[in-house]
């Protein structure tokens, strides 16, 4: 009935509609698209439960944040009046800070015999009248300023060697399971000076009723270093924000550590250039008490001659300007 060509051609006709069927059964979902809507409808359908869980988690974050950045700005405002007591600080803070335990009519009273004695040690050595006066206004006003300074800078570096150990220990209790309180009485009985008074100032502020944040933060006051600083910003964040304690000082800890590595790098960088600045400014008064001891009267026109003593009047003026300027190259803080 069919030609032996229609038949061929009817057979390819139809095995191209099948595969074309058969493919187009097996691409439509990608096709059509419906496997993206059914994707997009389960997204949207997601239940009102987990959409407000997530929005209170937002929220609750937004609330840490924006506490977080209230306390740094109440802490910053806090460190900048500080920073502008720190620069001239009262006597009787640089007498607390120093460690001594003397009152301000004690200063005054150790002053004044300082300045008695020396005054008459100069006057037993038999000197003119207005070096002596010299000497005992240095002895009254200088020595006893001196040597709190001393004390003071030596308190600083013990507390700054101290401080990274204290944290370690405020971290494993913290770890396991000990209250902030409890790891600060820990410090406070079996730290090393000056740190263990200082806790100790902090566990007697809190037994009086003050907040551990604010009892801490009184800490720069009286040690005004950047490590205890440091310390203060962590707890108050810490107290008004919640976080994980443990992790925070952790931190803390592996900076004061680090600072403290670069600070004896850079003593030791700064060494040869002190030993220089040394030998440079030295130099003018060992050469004059060597040619004083070989020719006394060659280096004693300088003394006795008004041109001379004009000449060592504008070399000592040139020479203090050149080592506070060596002071401020060789000078470096961290």
């Amino acid at each position: 009935m069919f030609t032996p060509q229609v038949t061929v051609i009817a057979v390819v006709v139809l095995v191209i509609l099948c595969t074309g069927g058969f493919l187009y059964a097996l691409l439509q979902p990608k096709i059509s698209g419906d496997q993206k809507r059914d994707k997009r409808m389960a997204q949207i359908s997601i239940p009102r439960t987990v959409v407000a869980a997530e929005r209170r988690t937002m929220q609750d974050a937004d609330k840490r944040r924006r506490s977080i950045q209230d306390t740094l700005k109440d802490i910053e405002s806090k460190q900048k009046q500080q920073a502008r007591k720190g620069k001239n600080p009262p006597l009787s803070l640089r007498i607390q800070q120093a460690g001594l335990g003397w009152s301000r009519n004690k200063f005054l009273a150790i002053s004044a015999a300082t300045g008695l004695v020396v005054t008459a040690l100069a006057l037993l050595k038999g000197l003119p009248l207005m070096i002596v006066a010299a000497i005992g206004l240095v002895g009254m006003l200088g020595l006893p300023r001196w040597y709190i300074d001393f004390r003071r800078k030596r308190r600083m570096d013990r507390f700054i060697n101290e401080m990274p150990n204290a944290v370690d220990v405020i971290v494993r209790g913290v770890k396991a399971g000990l209250p902030l309180g409890d790891c600060l009485k820990i410090i406070s009985m079996e730290a090393s000076e000056p740190v263990r008074s200082e806790f100790r100032r902090i566990i007697e502020a809190q037994a009086m009723g003050v907040p551990l944040t604010e009892a801490v933060q009184r800490l720069p006051e009286r040690i005004p270093l950047p490590e205890a600083n440091f310390f203060a910003i962590v707890i108050a964040i810490q107290q008004q924000a919640g976080g994980n304690l443990s992790e925070a000082l952790g931190n803390l800890s592996r900076v004061l550590r680090e600072r403290k590595k670069m600070r004896g790098k850079i003593k030791a960088v700064s060494t040869e250039a002190k030993a220089s600045a040394g030998i440079i400014g030295s130099l003018p008064v060992v050469v004059t008490l060597l040619i004083y001891l070989t020719s006394p009267g060659y280096i004693m026109l300088l003394f006795t001659e008004p041109m001379g003593k004009i000449i060592l009047g504008v070399s000592a003026a040139w020479m203090f300007c050149g080592v506070m300027v060596m002071k401020r190259m060789i000078n470096f803080d961290i």
